[in-house]
């Protein structure tokens, strides 16, 4: 008998150069993913078990997880045996520091807390497969820190949807993280086959194709084996093994334990191995008959046992072998612990009474020897057994028992069984292995109508999670297969299902008519706890219709939505209800958006939704926010948010915080925020959050008087979709107007806010900062077309009520005043401006800049005083226009004003070392842009004379010709301008 393995890997040298090189890589920071690919018993595992070697060498973190290797595919089984495999190491991680990323990895280790759950309407956080993918990305970089961490997934053939899901997000995102994906898949057309193909085509990922062995390496291996020198194998038994085993190293090591176990070959006392007779070769027969001489060799119960764990695959508990048996366990331990026995399994090295066949040949091997008949009876057993051992049959165990009634011949028993596996792996947020199971439930129960109704059901659900919107959509004509066991209340709630669907895909005409469908099932005597759920999703969708009615056509089906919901109650839907009427009424009566939003809040605590509690708490913020300029309640959502795992109600929160770092000037804090938000959700594919935070770039860079910036931002934007009506007040109006401000171009700013109020007159959103109630009424104020009449009438509507406004408004009460000489009120006007003000720099400094010019004009107030504090402030942020501005409106005065020399870094070094002063580097800008002299004198507000100074005198220190040639110059210098 072959008396030990070889310790040698042979003729893999360049794969072990390659492994070695991505491992050092990911010590470096610079992860990756390697995919070992070859058929069965090439040597996969062998060479990921030497690279295992190298890291634990290296004192890498290792991770080690297995496809499903007993039954069906099993959610996530790989991910979680992996995951499990790093806690058991007694080398523990800090998993604190993964944030809001700790309860979604709950979905794989329970242990680690409750997923956030909310149902339908998109507010499912744990639900979400990419996030998860984010979660195991950064539990994986946080093992690796300082050390690298080396995670390998074997049989990945075997792994589901889910898990190829999750490390195909891995490998795109691990070239700046400290890990090593190491995954191992049997050369056959699949799922993982065709990702790591992929991976390596876009560069993401190294495919080591594992071929077979040539003689020479063949020789060297069987030489290991039989602890000689290759060229002391003899020649008749080294043809054998090629022509057998074609370089396969598993055949080459079974053929030889079956050629020493028939004394075929046989060792002689000096120490030479040799040929007793004639061989013969035929494979796989010659395999299948070395495995079944081994069985031959053992007793009627050691057969039985074998017969059946090939039953239920490669891995198998002792437990249920021990029920199928019928054996004492101290029996069956005395069979698996036998030498014969011991050369077909051995102890699982990771799961406590669980053994695995030495190679799944083996088991493809004894399952031949078994004719269909007795292998239909085994299976019919092992199921009853199964079930004994594991009653209600949990995790992975539905699954087995339905494929092991299958085979034993019991197709409907099998659907019933697989219908209830894909209804907990949706549970599970497994969506996409859930469609895998109920098709075969559907598939399956053919004589069995009410169950197949229920798995079609189960199924659309499935289908609208996985985000697989136009299957859903299709799917709906099967109901008319098992229409009449689903009554008319079961479909119209499918219906409303995938309407959400279609909202969150922002698919609004595909949503309406699933809601249409609904309505018309019900009929027009249903119930209004059947209403109220699709009047929700119907508000939801009517947002995104055109025309100036649809806020109003949507808040009454809110309202009567919420009504019912409260009443039946329906809490979810109540939820979504209040939290609508909430943006809703804003602009209305914010006192009843908060009531509406308070309410939202005090159902979700009620009914133990905390999901729905942080999205209430950061609708709460934002209100706070608007009204006070407070972020208390936005940075308490956060937290929260991060607590249970509710990573996108987190982002929701960070997108107001962050519009409120720019209304208060804090930039630099604003610009960290949406870098790091950004990174993550355009990793994750986030859309909507994607597009608020690019807005929020461009509002930024507008607010910083940085139009290149900003335009690029916009750019971006309409890249991620989002170029709906629902973002032009934001960017017209916040982004674009400043910016315009800043420049000191004040009929461009009115140019953007009537761009602004003329899309919100067609398509109303639910933004509230448009400029209606605050900066247009300035600049109209300033522009001398307000009355008191039209003021009293826009500033005393509810909506006018918002603290970024008011100040703006306050402004403007005080230019009307002072010009109706009421210097006492004008005063006093801008006194509660400058309140309001507070907690927003750049708003407030130029309010004064604006009102300190009309002040002079019409000679009230503290006008010098307002344009020094303004200059001051402008001088500072080098915001020179605004500056200058101020400036030489006090020069105007009459009033000594300091010369500022600083800002002369702003200047590019080439112009610099020719002597380009800061003011001539700012008409050179301003030339750039084709501007005239006349409109450059205005815009920096200089006289004309001047500006032919600084012209010609930039014609000589650059070289120029002419003017003509110095505009070319400016133009083609673009970026180094700016």
């Amino acid at each position: 008998m072959l008396g030990h393995r070889s310790s040698v890997i042979v003729g893999r040298d360049d794969e072990l150069h390659t492994l070695q090189e991505a491992l050092t890589a990911a010590r470096g920071g610079r992860g990756g993913a390697v995919f070992i690919i070859g058929e069965s018993g090439i040597g996969k595992s062998r060479l990921a078990a030497a690279a295992a070697d190298l890291g634990f060498a290296a004192d890498m973190r290792l991770l080690r997880g297995r496809g499903s290797a007993i039954g069906p595919m099993v959610p996530y089984r790989s991910l979680t045996e992996a995951l499990l495999s790093l806690l058991r190491a007694g080398d523990p991680v800090d998993v604190a520091a993964l944030g809001p990323y700790r309860p979604v990895l709950a979905r794989l280790i329970p242990d680690w807390g409750e997923v956030a759950g909310g149902g339908q309407g998109g507010a499912n956080d744990g639900g979400s497969l990419v996030i998860l993918a984010e979660a195991v990305l950064r539990l994986t970089a946080l093992a690796g820190q300082g050390r690298g961490c080396l995670m390998t997934l074997d049989d990945m053939q075997d792994a589901d949807a889910e898990t190829l899901a999750v490390v195909e997000y891995m490998i795109d995102n691990m070239d700046r993280q400290p890990v090593l994906l190491v995954g191992m898949i049997r050369d056959e057309p699949c799922p993982a086959l065709e990702m790591a193909h992929s991976a390596a085509q876009r560069g993401a990922g190294v495919v080591i194709d594992l071929g077979r062995l040539n003689r020479d390496d063949l020789r060297r291996m069987a030489g290991s084996c039989l602890g000689t020198q290759p060229r002391e194998v003899p020649e008749p038994a080294a043809d054998l093994l090629w022509a057998g085993s074609a370089g396969n190293p598993f055949l080459v090591k079974e053929m030889l334990t079956g050629m020493i176990d028939s004394r075929l070959l046989v060792h002689e006392h000096g120490g030479r191995w040799r040929v007793t007779e004639q061989l013969r070769t035929n494979l796989p027969t010659t395999f299948v008959r070395g495995v079944a001489r081994r069985v031959d060799m053992l007793g009627p119960q050691a057969r039985q046992v074998l017969s059946v764990a090939a039953v239920l695959g490669r891995r198998f508990p002792l437990a249920v072998v021990q029920a199928a048996s019928g054996l004492e366990y101290s029996d069956l331990l005395s069979h698996m612990h036998g030498d014969l026995m011991a050369q077909l399994v051995t102890p699982d090295d990771q799961t406590p009474d669980w053994y695995c066949f030495q190679h799944s040949l083996i088991v493809d091997a004894l399952l031949t020897l078994v004719t269909p008949a007795d292998r239909a009876g085994i299976a019919q057993q092992v199921a009853d057994a199964v079930e004994a051992v594991y009653p209600g049959l949990p995790g992975e165990w539905c699954q087995v028992s339905a494929s092991l009634r299958l085979d034993a011949g019991y197709p409907t028993v099998a659907g019933r069984l697989f219908a209830e596996a894909g209804r907990r792996a949706l549970a599970h947020g497994a969506a996409h292995s859930a469609v895998t199971l109920l098709d075969k439930a559907w598939d399956l129960l053919v004589h069995d109508v009410p169950a197949r109704a229920d798995a079609l059901e189960a199924r659309l659900y499935a289908l609208a999670e996985a985000g697989l919107v136009d299957r859903a959509l299709a799917a709906v004509t099967m109901l008319d297969e098992v229409g009449a066991r689903l009554d008319r209340r079961r479909r119209a709630q499918l219906h409303a299902r995938l309407a959400w669907v279609a909202n969150l895909a922002g698919r609004t005409a595909d949503g309406l008519s699933q809601v249409e469908a609904a309505r018309v099932l019900l009929g027009p005597d249903a119930a209004a706890e059947d209403i109220a759920p699709l009047d929700v999703v119907a508000a939801h969708l009517e947002l995104d219709v055109p025309g100036r009615g649809q806020l109003r056509k949507a808040e009454a089906m809110a309202r009567r939505a919420a009504t019912v919901a409260e009443q039946v109650p329906l809490p979810i839907v109540a939820c979504q209800a209040w939290q609508l009427l909430g943006a809703l009424t804003r602009s209305r009566d914010p006192d009843e958006a908060t009531a509406c939003l308070e309410r939202s809040r005090a159902i979700a605590v009620e009914y133990s939704l905390p999901i729905w509690e942080i999205h209430a708490l950061v609708r709460l913020g934002l209100d706070d926010a608007l009204r006070e300029g407070t972020v208390d309640r936005l940075e308490q959502a956060r937290q929260q948010a991060t607590n249970i795992g509710a990573v996108t109600a987190r982002y929701q929160s960070e997108v107001n915080i962050g519009l409120q770092l720019i209304l208060r000037g804090d930039f630099g804090a604003a610009e960290t925020l949406i870098d790091q938000v950004l990174a993550d959700t355009t990793r994750l594919k986030l859309l909507e959050t994607t597009q608020h935070m690019l807005v929020l770039r461009a509002v930024l860079n507008g607010h910083r008087g940085r139009r290149r910036e900003m335009e690029q931002a916009v750019t971006e934007l309409r890249g991620w979709s989002g170029d709906q009506a629902q973002y032009v007040p934001r960017v017209h109006g916040l982004g674009r107007a400043f910016c315009a401000l800043i420049e000191e171009d004040r009929d461009a700013a009115a140019t953007e806010l009537a761009v602004t109020l003329s899309a919100e007159e067609t398509s109303p959103t639910t933004f509230h900062l448009a400029g209606q109630y605050g900066l247009n009424l300035l600049l109209r104020t300033l522009a001398g077309d307000m009355d008191w009449a039209t003021y009293e009438s826009v500033t005393s509507a509810p909506a006018a009520r918002l603290r970024w406004d008011r100040q703006f408004a306050q402004f403007a009460r005080a230019v009307l005043a002072g010009r109706d000489g009421k210097t006492a009120e004008a005063t006093e006007a801008v006194t509660e401006a400058l309140r309001l003000g507070s907690p927003y720099e750049l708003g407030r400094h130029l309010g004064l800049r604006l009102v300190g010019e009309a002040a002079l004009a019409d000679g009230w107030g503290e006008p010098v005083e307002w344009l020094r504090t303004a200059e001051e402030y402008f001088h500072n942020a080098g915001f020179q226009a605004v500056a200058g501005a101020c400036r030489a409106l006090l020069r105007r005065t009459g009033n000594r004003v300091a010369q500022r020399r600083t800002g002369i870094e702003s200047v590019p070094p080439p112009l610099r070392s020719a002597g380009v002063t800061v003011r001539e580097y700012e008409v050179l800008r301003l030339l750039a842009e084709r501007l005239g002299n006349r409109e450059i004198a205005d815009r920096l507000h200089l006289s004309l004379r001047t500006v032919e100074k600084h012209v010609s005198s930039l014609i000589f220190k650059t070289g120029m010709p002419n003017r003509i040639a110095l505009s070319k110059f400016a133009s083609s210098s673009g970026g180094q301008l700016n």
